[in-house]
């Protein structure tokens, strides 16, 4: 089987906002349709309508489930497979769970594409009814051994296919750019993603490095709080908000940055880890879910405890401060996610649809 031989019915979300598993999505359907597959995608996070059902708070789902089970009952009536992009909670249940039994009505087999940090709090609390529509799927594929060992722990088994990061737009700077003392976050200003932890780390080092520079690179319900304690911390004038940033000015981003930040306190396979990488940026990061299965210890990365601002801290200055440590991390990074080029992960892509499709009527039960 070839790509060009298969039409897929992709359903995930899409930007904006630019969250890891919205870029994956899109990216996939371009990659997918340079392949020569015929990818229609079914958006999970379409636009309200009308526009005054998203004021609606209790009914504002109803507006976006119907209209998205309409979808998707025509796109699976064409495709030949669905693609299912999964995460944890509502969006499991409002979104992927009807994927899949509709799927299943339609005869076609639903690979589902589970990617969350919270996997385990989920299915310690919904795995029977999970594992209920995973009965009708075909196959399960997950980007991490950790997520692998989580289902598995379930009695749901899964396959690996690696996240993919676009190395021709993450690259390294030019090596005539001089290093400077630029530090970034790219992640959602939420409270899984720690973002006060880093801004109390940056604060430890901005008092040693008066040449430190801190950019914040999201969105989300935080952002006064956190503008708040940047300025109750003393280094709002040394920390940008850059808000939401779109795909290239993200690669720029990294291109200026001296050290990335994952503080995440809660996290699977962070694409913004893996773009920080590729673009030669060395990276602090904490220690949680899966990020110990995709770094090694001052190998790759630099691994710390979560809300830990001191470790994290002098994670930092130990990179800032040392030139040959920071370089031999950052050439690991790059060789190491070579493995997550298109090229390396499309086969592996490619056999996952054919077992899926070979599965049709055997793989999944009624």
């Amino acid at each position: 089987m070839k790509f060009s031989d298969l039409c897929i019915a992709l359903v995930g979300p899409l930007p904006p906002p630019a969250g890891g598993m919205a870029n994956q999505t899109r990216q996939l359907g371009e990659l997918l349709r340079q392949e020569g597959a015929q990818v229609e995608v079914v958006q999970v996070n379409a636009p309200y309508r009308p526009g005054w059902a998203e004021k609606l708070k209790g009914l504002r789902a109803l507006f976006r489930l119907l209209p998205y089970a309409c979808c998707l009952w025509r796109a699976a009536g064409k495709a030949d497979l669905l693609h299912v992009m999964a995460n944890s909670g509502w969006s499991w249940h409002l979104f992927a769970a009807p994927a899949i039994w509709i799927g299943r009505l339609r005869g076609k087999p639903v690979v589902v594409n589970y990617r969350g940090g919270e996997a385990e709090s989920f299915l310690r609390g919904a795995s029977g009814t999970v594992r209920a529509s995973m009965n009708r799927a075909a196959m399960l594929v997950l980007p991490s051994g950790f997520l692998k060992d989580v289902f598995g722990r379930f009695g749901m088994e899964g396959r690996i296919v690696s996240n993919i990061i676009d190395l021709a737009r993450f690259r390294p700077a030019d090596a005539s750019r001089k290093p400077a003392a630029h530090v970034m976050v790219a992640r959602n200003l939420e409270p899984i993603y720690g973002i006060d932890t880093a801004l109390r780390a940056f604060a430890r080092v901005a008092a040693v490095r008066p040449d430190a520079r801190l950019s914040v690179a999201g969105t989300g319900p935080q952002a006064d709080a956190l503008k708040a304690l940047a300025a109750q911390l003393g280094i709002a004038d040394r920390v940008v908000f850059t808000g939401r940033l779109d795909r290239d000015e993200m690669a720029a981003l990294y291109r200026d940055a001296d050290l990335a930040l994952n503080p995440s306190r809660v996290d699977n396979m962070p694409n913004s880890v893996l773009e920080a990488l590729a673009s030669g940026v060395p990276v602090v990061t904490t220690n949680v879910g899966g990020i110990p299965y995709i770094v090694e210890q001052e190998c790759t990365a630099m691994l710390v405890p979560p809300d830990d601002p001191e470790a994290m801290a002098d994670a930092m200055l130990r990179v800032l401060g040392d030139d040959v440590f920071a370089a031999r991390l950052r050439a690991a990074g790059m060789e190491d996610v070579q493995r997550y080029s298109w090229s390396a992960v499309k086969n592996e892509l490619l056999a996952a649809y054919t077992d899926a499709c070979r599965a049709r009527g055997a793989g999944a039960r009624p």
